[in-house]
């Protein structure tokens, strides 16, 4: 059963991963992991960092993918989020977002947002995928 589960949540990951390039997002990470966690998807979406939570979930379930991102795991996700900047994004990634500053690099211009890309595997035809801005 464990195994089923996480090759849904791989999937529904690859699926969000190509909805978000699909509607312009910039996929920076991965799969980012700490001690405290794991953020799934880090994405820019012109001058503002998406920090991206993949809820992924088949079609028979009882429960909607958003139903299952409550306060603790929008706090959790919020931590990380920040961790992830203060780790990631001035030594690496602000580089690659262009933003040209002298001296250490700044937040992004368009701040930082946390969302909800809920997948909905179904038994046929393509999945659904919704991408909820700022849940958090």
């Amino acid at each position: 059963m464990r195994n089923a589960q996480q090759a849904l949540g791989r999937y529904g990951e690859e699926v969000a991963a190509r909805r978000l390039e699909r509607d312009g997002l910039r996929i920076l990470e991965r799969n980012w992991r700490c001690r405290q966690g794991e953020l799934d998807i880090v994405a820019l979406e012109g001058d503002t960092v998406a920090v991206c939570e993949v809820k992924t979930r088949s079609e028979q379930g009882f429960q909607r993918p958003e139903e299952a991102l409550d306060q603790t795991r929008g706090e959790r996700l919020r931590v990380l989020a920040e961790r992830w900047l203060s780790e990631r994004w001035p030594a690496h990634f602000a580089r690659l977002a262009e933003v040209a500053v002298p001296g250490p690099a700044p937040l992004p211009p368009g701040g930082v947002r946390i969302d909800l890309v809920a997948v909905v595997s179904r038994a046929r035809g393509a999945a659904r995928v919704e991408h909820l801005r700022g849940v958090v």
